[in-house]
Order: structure tokens, then sequence, then C-alpha cells
């Protein structure tokens, strides 16, 4: 469906007004449908976020600065999502022992039992999106989307 169509705009938009609209409603469209399944878990996509960037780490401790680089959303408060994790017992907190200003947050067991519980219908849930295009076709959105999001 027309982007103009989904609005009900009774104008024709400029083609890069269209793409623009079209990628923060596809946006919205896959953020609603990711934040219901992670609704019976009670934490956020932010919070997913941080635990799925701590799985990464293999086991070796990140600080708020390596979080916060690989957030999706740049914005976000990491010292508040750990906060929030740390009291779901998803992820520990400590003090460095080489830099006391330095804080290393490590995910739980329970936070890696959650992500594997998640795993399947995150699985799910990106399959469900691709669903109506051809592997190519996802190839070749990757590659628009690398190029227009490059400055």
């Amino acid at each position: 469906m027309k982007i103009e169509d989904e609005l009900k705009s009774t104008i024709e938009y400029t083609k890069p007004t269209s793409v623009i609209l079209n990628v923060l409603l596809t946006e919205n469209v896959i953020t609603e449908s990711f934040n219901e399944i992670l609704k019976p878990y009670d934490i956020s996509g932010e919070q997913y976020n941080v635990l799925r960037i701590l799985r990464g780490q293999k086991g070796q401790p990140a600080n708020m600065c390596i979080i916060q680089e690989r957030m999706l959303a740049k914005t976000s408060n990491t010292t508040r999502l750990v906060d929030k994790l740390l009291l779901k017992e998803l992820v520990t907190r400590n003090v460095c022992p080489d830099n006391r200003r330095k804080i290393e947050v490590l995910i739980t067991q329970q936070g890696l039992d959650l992500l594997t519980e998640l795993d399947p219908k995150v699985k799910g849930h990106a399959d469900f999106f691709a669903n109506n295009l051809t592997p190519e076709e996802l190839e070749q959105l990757n590659i628009l989307l690398e190029k227009y999001r490059t400055k």
C-alpha cells in the first residue's frame, strides 16, 4: 500500500518524504510487534538490546561506554537501563579492580536463560517481516538501507 494511502494523505509526497515516512512507519510497526513479544517478560526493547550486547561479550565484562556505543538507540540512558536489569537480576555490576571509576557489567545466567527463551521468538519476528521478500530482495533492502543511512 502506498504511504499516502496508509496515512490517508490528500497530497502526494515527494520521493524523499515518502521514503522517510515509510521508514518511520515501518519502524513503528516492527517495534510495536517486538514490544508485544517482550511484554510478558517485563523488559523493554532497550533492556533487551543491553542483554544482547552483554551476551555478545562472551563472559567478558562491558563498561558503560561499550554498551552505549553498541546500542541501537544512542540516546538511551544506559545507567538507568542497567539499573533496571540489575533489579531483575539479569545483570551484575561491579567496580573495576584496575580503575575504580569504571563500572563493569556482566550478564547473569538468568539473563542468558531469558535470551535463550526469547531467541526463537525474536527469530520468528524477523522471519515474519521478511516473509514477503525473497532472499535477494532482503539483500538489496539491506544494501539500500545501509546506503541511505550513510552520510
